[in-house]
């Protein structure tokens, strides 16, 4: 079973693309480090405080696949240069 987020954020405390894509990388290594997930930049990569996720999770269940996204979605708001705006959970 599959789930996918797609996530659109804010990042306020960048001022270059060079910040940006330091602070992504740090956020994106700590997610999939500690829940075991896939994820990546999907759009707005040439606006230096804007972004969207694709995360993805795969279990035996779809249940189990859902919380694990949901605990992502929950752990990204710890994050302080990051707002998240929009958020679309599917299943695959």
């Amino acid at each position: 079973m599959i789930v996918v987020a797609e996530v659109e954020c804010m990042l306020y405390d960048t001022h270059s693309l060079k910040d940006k894509r330091s602070v992504l990388k740090k956020i994106m290594n700590k997610l999939s480090k500690d829940f075991n997930i896939a994820i990546t930049e999907l759009d707005f990569h040439d606006l230096w405080q804007r972004t969207k996720f694709g995360i993805v999770t795969i279990s035996t269940s779809y249940t189990h696949a859902e919380q694990v996204i949901q605990e992502v979605l929950k752990n990204m708001d710890n994050f302080p240069e990051l707002e998240c705006t929009i958020t679309q959970v599917e299943r695959i």
